[in-house]
């Protein structure tokens, strides 16, 4: 397949490729809201676009650090999906759906356990359904990992095809990165979202003697790193922030996916540094990798106007995603054909 993407000469930065999106997102198709009830009393809430009918596909989204099915890049690929007669569930990390989980622990980068949750749910309730998967930044860390462990076990995966769009796949160079110059920025205005749901558990009577940190320590833990070493790492069973990072990054789990799986980068992306970038031996043969010189993060603006840009994304994720029908469709155009041509050879005998 040949690839077509290339930034506009007015959407060259990569900070405009990553806020713009942001500034011109359209509201999320009407959702039917699912809570999916969990085995240690806390919940998941998916949003529902359509069902699958007769095991058509159904695409699986997952979101990124502190999104939801309100994000950019969930509403426009939701909308797409509608437009293309696709089912399509939003999968909420725990407390992103607008209201907050019960337990004391919430989620992380390398938290697969979750999406298997829903992932089962779907099997279940679609069982003949192809499940098709698109995870953005956090998101897709999490589900390269998931796949990645799916092949390591041997086990079949629920997923049929899958995306992984801008993820962090070496958490601790993603950290330091988002530290330095106008990143500092996007780290800001996420620890500033951790730190107020932080802060609304450590106030709760029955939370707070559960979490590591007291309300007079929240304001210290202004960065990433600060942040996963004080809260995300004790609150999930890691000894500490390298610990966190080496056990959860998504990198190392590429040449164990098993199922065919698009993995997006851009090569400006200020949320991420080369160290993502992963060689060709830590791809398994499952895997095509595409890193574009621009392209911001979860951005690929291709075209447009500032007011109303056009994005490379849910185009090149739905060409993907359906190449297993358009292969399907070939090999029954094929087999129709060798069919036809052995009923004419057969014919031209019995003449």
């Amino acid at each position: 397949m040949t690839i077509h993407f290339r930034a506009p000469w007015w959407a060259k930065s990569p900070h405009l490729q990553t806020i713009l999106p942001v500034l011109t997102k359209q509201p999320a198709p009407p959702l039917r809201r699912e809570r999916l009830e969990l085995d240690d009393g806390d919940f998941l809430d998916l949003d529902w676009l359509g069902t699958p009918q007769d095991g058509t596909p159904l695409v699986l989204i997952i979101h990124g650090l502190e999104g939801s099915s309100r994000s950019h890049y969930a509403s426009r690929l939701l909308h797409q999906c509608k437009a293309n007669g696709l089912a399509a569930v939003v999968h909420h990390h725990r407390s992103c759906s607008g209201i907050a989980n019960r337990l004391a622990r919430s989620y992380h980068s390398g938290d697969t356990a979750d999406i298997g949750h829903t992932l089962a749910l779907i099997q279940r309730r679609y069982p003949k359904s192809p499940i098709l998967a698109v995870g953005y930044s956090l998101g897709g860390n999490v589900l390269s990992k998931y796949l990645g462990e799916q092949g390591l076990d041997g086990a079949p995966s629920p997923v049929s095809r899958a995306v992984v769009v801008s993820a962090p796949l070496q958490l601790s160079a993603c950290a330091k990165r988002l530290e330095k110059g106008f990143s500092r920025v996007y780290q800001s205005y996420l620890i500033r979202q951790l730190q107020a749901k932080l802060a609304f558990k450590v106030q709760d009577a029955t939370l707070g003697p559960s979490m590591p940190v007291k309300h007079s320590q929240i304001s210290a833990l202004g960065t990433f790193y600060d942040f996963d070493d004080k809260v995300t790492a004790p609150l999930h069973g890691f000894s500490g922030v390298h610990d966190y990072y080496q056990r959860a990054s998504g990198l190392p789990y590429l040449k164990s996916i098993q199922v065919p799986t698009l993995v997006l980068h851009a090569a400006d992306d200020p949320f991420m540094t080369d160290a993502v970038i992963p060689a060709q031996c830590e791809l398994s043969a499952a895997v095509e990798y595409e890193l574009h010189s621009h392209g911001g993060h979860v951005g690929f603006i291709e075209g447009g106007s500032p007011w109303k840009p056009r994005f490379y994304l849910e185009r090149r994720i739905l060409d993907f995603l359906r190449a297993s029908d358009a292969q399907d469709d070939a090999q029954d155009d094929a087999q129709d054909d060798s069919q036809s041509s052995a009923q004419q050879t057969s014919n031209g005998s019995r003449e």
